[in-house]
């Protein structure tokens, strides 16, 4: 996967993610001929995001080959208030929407003619920034008459692994784990998905980016602690590992977030200095045992011999490497994006339009922002849409 990086005057970083290719780097086929995958029956749909801090569009072709991806991140103007301003993304995505959906077709060698339909996260995600996506996405539709696609975040997410991992195909168990969110799915089928766990307070990444911020590592939190883990002993500190008697494959951080907050004011009581890498190491070991603990269980019980990750917390080093050796001591599969297609990007919208969209779904001009769209629900993909 090639991914080229340019940091612009205010700080945002604009990245244009491809897949590696042979040859031919456009849309068109061997011949130059940009309407040959029209005559092939393919599907190109463009993918737009803006559900957070990332302003995102990707041009993808039948769900799994990405001709186009560009982020532009905002990561760098949310660090100095310690964490996402709601106002400041919605008002950047504004300024960058235009420019990332034209870099998108530029790259994919494509114009909108060649699209076949327009696909937008309208949901879950900060409502502001959710409208500007959504009003890009329905003011294309509108101008060229193609079909508009909603699409859910978290499928988005899930739907990622199908990008690099062609042979992948459900059913199987997806956990999903970001800082909003963190569900054991089990994927039946394109599209339909039944959540066997979620977190009962804070999500994981919540739980990393205010461990991080207690600890005087700062934000973003996930890819500090990580690098931070690396470092320390993970067995300085023997945190707590909730466990639900009522429901085995819920999570909950919030008790391990309050005991290491407890460490750290014990602490400084005593007037005693702590090791930032190993309560990064000690707070990062629970929270990978717990996650993989629970995944693996799911997979076990439920009979299921694939098990892919999702979400941003999906591109932590110690989380892939004992997913990945404890699938490998239980036969099965193992299955994860590359850590860029982890974080929010709207090639992963594009792979999970493309299923919605073979199957008919299309939504109307009145389409609006849901911010707190429920996965699972069947019902909640027609939202604001028609079938």
């Amino acid at each position: 996967m090639q991914i080229d990086k340019n940091v612009e005057d205010d700080g945002v970083i604009f990245m244009s993610i491809k897949e590696g290719t042979e040859g031919n780097e456009t849309g068109a086929d061997a011949t130059g001929n940009a309407d040959a995958s029209k005559d092939n029956g393919d599907v190109t749909i463009l993918a737009i995001e803006s559900s957070c801090d990332e302003t995102a569009a990707a041009v993808v072709r039948n769900g799994r080959e990405v001709l186009s991806n560009i982020i532009s991140s905002q990561i760098a103007l949310h660090t100095v208030y310690g964490g996402v301003v709601p106002e400041i993304a919605s008002r950047k995505h504004v300024e960058k929407i235009n420019g990332c959906v034209k870099a998108a077709l530029s790259e994919a060698g494509l114009t909108l003619d060649d699209i076949d339909a327009v696909a937008v996260t309208y949901g879950p995600g900060l409502v502001g920034a959710l409208l500007v996506g959504v009003s890009e996405a329905k003011a294309i539709a509108f101008a060229t008459g193609k079909p508009l696609v909603g699409v859910h975040h978290i499928e988005g997410h899930i739907s990622a692994n199908f990008i690099e991992n062609k042979e992948l195909e459900p059913p199987f168990v997806c956990l999903v784990v970001s800082g909003g969110h963190s569900h054991l799915v089990v994927v039946k089928d394109y599209g339909e998905y039944e959540i066997i766990g979620q977190t009962r307070d804070d999500a994981a990444g919540e739980a990393f980016d205010k461990v991080a911020r207690a600890i005087g590592l700062g934000y973003p939190g996930g890819p500090k602690i990580d690098k931070a883990a690396r470092e320390g002993n993970p067995e300085a500190f023997s945190f707590p590992q909730a466990k639900i008697p009522d429901a085995e494959y819920d999570f909950s951080f919030s008790g391990l977030k309050s005991a290491v907050l407890n460490i750290i004011n014990q602490a400084k009581m005593q007037g005693q200095e702590l090791s930032q890498a190993d309560v990064a190491a000690s707070f990062q070991k629970a929270v990978v045992e717990v996650l993989t603990g629970h995944a693996i269980k799911a997979c076990k019980e439920y009979g299921y011999d694939k098990l892919a990750i999702a979400g941003g917390v999906a591109s932590n080093t110690a989380l892939r490497e004992r997913m990945e050796k404890e699938c490998a001591a239980n036969n099965i599969r193992f299955y994860r994006p590359s850590p860029v297609l982890c974080t929010d990007n709207a090639a992963m919208i594009g792979a999970a339009a493309y299923y919605e969209y073979k199957k008919g779904v299309r939504f109307g001009l009145d389409m609006n922002a849901v911010p707190n769209l429920p996965l699972g629900d069947r019902e909640r993909r027609f939202h604001g849409g028609r079938v």
